[in-house]
């Protein structure tokens, strides 16, 4: 680390933005250098700019001092790393002050955002303004940035769940300060940017998603009108041998649109950690939870070995050939099939408790989780699946925080055909691996598109106790090498997965000329998905 380059860049950071804006006081960079797994990486500065121009600004600066930035949005990247860089002694540049809905238009159906507004604020605006659209949200922090998240390609519950497919009209900041827009958004007059995403020409949009190459300012989010009608569908197997007879039938239903969304498939794990918090009146403290304690905890609960949601969406006469289709398809291949429109969900909230009362099942407990995936399948985010992160804790805080509290939590998200036999596969693996190595196996499946399943599995423990980092590390590593193996390779990294990255050498020196190009000072988000250097610099010509 060169110091007095450093020391230059802060004080023209400091002339740049304002000193207000230029973080350096301990606590501030200590509490931005943790995540949810251990990391070694320092950050020097927090940079808060308020603008493109002042994005340009600082990247200009860090150009000149060869002072590296990370640029993040809102920084709840849990599970990937939070808001920690990939290489230490990087600048944090934080993007949450630009946080404007710069354009919203109700006939069109689009919003233009930047980096710094999150699911609560555009679900707020919509809400304000009585808007006949719905924008699509995922199951993480509602103060997540919607920008971010479509740049990891990131994925929700609604038919427009896809998030980076319903996004146009970039607005960039490449690493010499230049500024771009991509698609049609780069002509002067042109009024079809946010509508139509491909412009004309090469199409640059896909490599600012999941790259150094520049920063995403600004951002057209296209928004789902209302149907006429929703109704959401619950079922569940009480058996894991159940789930390949599901999936052969939801697949050609995705396939054909009746199925117009992601069908989210959850273990019993991962629908535990929901519900309630590690169960160590049962274990004896000791962990992991092991399979043989599951079916009396499935049966108290009221849920299944797998729990499927998703929604249906369009006119009541749509959605009732869809519900047709659909419970004929699964009849007999599950346990219990559930439609819920509006006011069936009000009923179900409110007979639960009733229904506790002559039966063993707590129905409340498996209630509390409907409103929320209900929600989702709306669009309407919540927080209530931050609480698994904090499975092993020993109890939940006014506000989470699963960095400052500790919660250890890595996610690995491998994408795999939309067959049983690679379901099985998959689910036989990890489960036999976490188990293995001391952490229970939660896993969802969905079906993104009828044709692939995105799986994410998470490594939840509890960061307090001694060890459980490099225990947690060492599983996440023998995970995803075993996913590997069998041709499962993950949709989304975190900041400690660079060596994930390499591939054959032609498509790895590619990235790095492109890296070269753009970024020759090698000054934005150094390491954050790039291959590994090359041992000898890329042949030319």
């Amino acid at each position: 680390m060169d110091v007095t380059a450093w020391q230059n860049a802060l004080q023209a950071w400091i002339e740049a933005i304002g000193s207000r804006h230029v973080e350096t006081g301990a606590a501030a960079l200590a509490a931005a250098e943790k995540a949810t797994f251990a990391t070694n990486q320092r950050i020097p500065v927090i940079l808060r700019p308020g603008s493109r121009d002042e994005v340009a600004h600082c990247l200009r600066i860090a150009n000149s001092f060869r002072c590296p930035v990370y640029p993040v949005s809102t920084g709840k990247n849990w599970g990937y790393g939070s808001r920690v860089p990939a290489r230490t002694q990087t600048a944090l540049l934080d993007l949450s002050r630009l946080n404007r809905i710069v354009e919203y238009n109700e006939e069109l159906a689009f919003v233009t955002v930047e980096p710094g507004v999150t699911q609560r604020q555009l679900s707020a605006y919509l809400a304000e303004r009585k808007s006949s659209l719905w924008m699509d949200a995922t199951g993480s922090s509602p103060d997540a940035s919607l920008i971010g998240n479509t740049l990891e390609r990131g994925f929700g519950h609604t038919p427009y769940g896809e998030h980076f497919n319903h996004a146009a009209a970039l607005e960039v900041v490449l690493p010499n300060g230049d500024c771009i827009a991509t698609g049609f958004a780069r002509f002067p007059n042109a009024n079809t940017g946010p509508l139509f995403r491909w412009g004309v020409g090469p199409s640059l949009d896909g490599l600012f998603s999941q790259s150094g190459f520049g920063i995403v300012t600004r951002m057209s989010i296209q928004l789902m009108p209302a149907p006429e009608y929703f109704q959401a569908f619950f079922f569940r197997c009480d058996s894991y041998d159940q789930l390949g007879a599901v999936l052969e039938v939801l697949r050609p239903l995705r396939l054909n649109g009746t199925l117009p969304s992601s069908v989210h498939i959850a273990n019993d794990y991962r629908i535990l950690s929901g519900l309630r918090q590690f169960p160590w009146e049962l274990t004896n403290g000791q962990t992991p939870l092991l399979p043989a304690a599951l079916p009396a905890l499935r049966r108290s609960l009221n849920i299944g070995a797998w729990n499927a949601s998703g929604g249906l969406y369009g006119s009541k006469e749509q959605v009732a050939v869809a519900r047709r289709l659909l419970r004929h398809a699964l009849r007999g291949k599950v346990s219990r099939l559930t439609f819920l429109d509006d006011r069936a969900l009000r009923l179900t909230i409110q007979y639960a408790r009733p229904l506790q009362f002559f039966t063993s099942w707590d129905l409340s407990r498996a209630a509390e989780m409907l409103p929320p995936v209900y929600g989702l399948l709306k669009g309407i985010p919540t927080a209530h699946a931050l609480r698994g992160a904090y499975w092993r804790k020993k109890s939940y805080p006014a506000v989470l925080d699963p960095d400052l509290d500790h919660c250890g939590l890595l996610w690995h998200a491998p994408i795999l055909p939309a067959t049983p036999e690679d379901a099985a596969r998959l689910h036989d693996t990890a489960s036999r691996i976490l188990l293995e190595d001391g952490f229970e196996p939660m896993m969802t499946l969905s079906l993104v598109n009828g044709r692939a399943f995105a799986a994410v599995i998470s490594i939840c423990y509890d960061r307090d106790v001694p060890d459980e980092d490099a225990r947690a590390m060492a599983c996440y590593r023998r995970l995803v090498d075993s996913c590997r193996d069998l041709g499962y390779y993950s949709y989304r990294l975190g900041v400690q997965s660079s060596a994930e990255m390499d591939g054959p050498p032609a498509y790895a020196d590619l990235l790095r000329r492109l890296k070269a190009a753009v970024d020759p000072n090698h000054i934005l988000a150094p390491g954050r998905y790039q291959p590994p250097a090359s041992a000898s610099p890329p042949a030319r010509g």
